[in-house]
């Protein structure tokens, strides 16, 4: 009988390839057809054996493999073995020039010997080191700071059925099971029942018992878990548990996010949640900028994504209506609204991010002045205002709050909040050791998103978090060197910490997940209903700043208060709807963890 060979020589060299590992086998779809297989450091690479030299040859980048499995044939008379590895590159979809991810398995029989045994084991020797070489193919950004989630990373997966239209289940047992399975995560799936259950859950769940708490909902989802970690005791360690987002509801904002920092062109639907999908499963960790949030009432907030008033808060909570059409929802309000177009009276004031500043900061240890300008409140020797320090940079807050620094391929991964439990299953009780990656399903509804209030049923006690040094109290004058705009008419105010407000709304291009400062867009009154139209036409590619509209003004700031004056009009943070009145706002640079890239 003809074998199946393999060499374990890692200097071992055929067709011009020095690699990790060399072997022949047969095709799982087709028995007839024999590959020589090599493995390197950043490749899998497949030529059929009887084919012509340099046909039938192909190259799989590690980059794009999130996993790879042994086992052995379901008939038991079959002595082989058998390998598969999964991989998720960008190819051109169909009848269109755009590309995305998309999911290819190559699959290997391994007949070594008349032992299954034999045979099963080097199976799982290939599985093992296809494994281990993609981990060393993580997807990183240049100048961010990167640390790896452990292996194997539990997760807590907690998912809106009712979010969008309805299809988050679907998605993962489409998706998102398969894909978490290849790349052999354990996952416990918790389906939310009703409002604020994901931020109850987190505030009093033992944390020690995950590694990751991942959302596959929308946006609102993951504001409810920031701020269940935020009213935590343990605030501190709590809140560097790693987040990631998975696409299943109607804005996914921060899902079209990570995808852009990623590098990714703009996808929509299933194929961003295939592409974050991908990048959950590489397992990279970057920090994430958190916004504390100061409502008149004196309840606080955490935000990661926005926080909005006037235009865009009252397109977002206005087309709640139309919520069926998912992501056209936001297309259908803003032209509605666009019919009625309203000013808001009212007030705003921000500290701007000079770098001056910030390096007078870091050489002095205190506030530089911000510099002057004709809308800037001056101060005449007055720069020890307890109000005036800037934030640390995000690579400085961000490595003090964990033992690690810079990841490199010999980097070990960053697991303070990672103990060797098993994993939970939500029932006080272990899965069996034989089920690693069996899910277990938690409740069954959700109710719609209610208007979040001081004083109302799902007020929390006092949210713990760092202090705001930039924020004097609400009924207090803002310090000196902020910039300050009179009482005026706005169309819309809208600060961001990431760079998609929805899935097709490149709204603050320049933001990154940790960059250390709001974006702060604000419209003037003035401006035309076909010029506000063109501008958010053009924030789909991001080039609303080009339009030439002079009612549009963007600052990048580290804090920001606004007071409405106008009776109408929604004040939201996050999507979520508070009660509108005068707010403020500080950025915490780095304050959580997000998978990312």
């Amino acid at each position: 009988m003809d074998r199946d060979k393999t060499e374990p020589d890692p200097s071992h060299h055929r067709n011009g390839i020095v690699g990790l590992l060399y072997g022949e086998f047969t095709d799982i779809l087709n028995g007839k057809v024999r590959c020589s297989v090599s493995l390197t450091d950043h490749a899998l690479t497949v030529q059929k054996i009887t084919s012509s030299p340099g046909q039938g040859k192909v190259v799989f980048d590690l980059n794009d493999c999130i996993g790879c499995r042994a086992f052995k044939g379901e008939d038991n008379a079959d002595t082989a073995a058998y390998f598969s590895a999964y991989f998720y590159p960008f190819k051109r979809k169909w009848l269109s020039s755009a590309t995305a991810r998309q999911r290819l398995e190559q699959s290997f029989r391994v007949a070594l010997a008349q032992d299954p045994s034999a045979n099963l084991e080097e199976a799982e020797r290939w599985a093992r080191a296809i494994r281990d070489a993609s981990f060393r193919n993580l997807p990183r950004r240049d100048g961010a700071v990167y640390c790896e989630v452990r292996r194997p990373c539990r997760l807590m997966l907690l998912l809106n059925p009712n979010s969008g239209r309805g299809q988050a289940m679907s998605l993962f047992t489409t998706h998102v099971q398969r894909m978490l399975t290849e790349a052999a995560v354990p996952h416990t799936l918790v389906i939310t029942e009703h409002q604020n259950h994901a931020r109850e859950l987190v505030r009093k769940a033992d944390l020690s018992q995950w590694d990751a708490l991942v959302i596959l909902s929308g946006d609102g989802l993951l504001f409810e878990v920031v701020n269940g970690l935020m009213e935590r005791e343990d605030w501190e360690v709590a809140v560097q548990t790693p987040l990631g987002i998975l696409p299943g509801g109607s804005g996914n904002a921060l899902a079209a996010s990570v995808n852009h920092y990623s590098g990714a062109p703009m996808l929509f639907g299933e194929e961003l949640l295939v592409s974050c999908g991908f990048l959950l499963c590489k397992g990279l960790l970057s920090p994430l900028d958190l916004v504390s949030v100061h409502l008149a009432s004196g309840q606080r907030l955490f935000s990661f994504l926005s926080l909005a008033w006037g235009f865009v808060a009252d397109v977002d909570i206005e087309s709640e209506r139309y919520r069926q059409a998912g992501a056209l929802r936001f297309l259908l309000g803003t032209l509605v609204r666009l019919a009625s177009l309203r000013t808001y009276r009212g007030r705003l004031a921000f500290l701007p991010v000079h770098q001056e500043q910030v390096a007078a900061a870091a050489q002095e240890g205190r506030a530089g002045r911000a510099a002057a300008s004709t809308s800037t409140v001056s101060s005449d020797d007055d720069d020890s205002s307890p109000y005036a320090s800037p934030p640390d940079s995000p690579s400085s807050s961000f490595c003090s709050a964990m033992s690690c620094g810079p990841l490199t391929d010999s980097s070990p991964p960053c697991s303070a909040l990672c103990p060797e439990n098993s994993v939970h299953n939500g029932s006080g009780s272990s899965p069996s050791p034989n089920n690693d990656n069996k899910n277990t399903l938690h409740n069954a509804s959700n109710n719609a998103v209610q208007l979040l209030q001081a004083g109302s049923d799902q007020t929390t006690p006092l949210v713990k978090g760092p202090p705001d040094s930039l924020l004097p109290p609400l009924d207090e004058p803002v310090p000196a060197g902020w910039t300050q705009i009179a009482e005026t008419g706005f169309v819309l105010v809208l600060a961001m910490c990431q760079s998609y407000l929805a899935e097709d709304l490149q709204a603050a291009p320049e933001a990154r997940p940790q960059d250390g400062c709001i974006h702060l867009y604000y419209v003037l009154e003035g401006v035309s209903r076909a010029a506000l139209l063109r501008l958010f036409l053009a924030m789909e590619k991001g080039t609303h700043m080009d339009c030439g509209a002079p009612q549009l003004v963007y600052r990048q700031v580290r804090a920001l208060r606004l007071e409405p004056l106008s009776a109408q009009g929604a004040l939201t943070v996050d999507g979520e709807q508070v009660e509108c009145g005068p707010v403020q706002a500080q950025v915490h640079a780095g304050l959580a963890r997000l998978m990312s890239s």
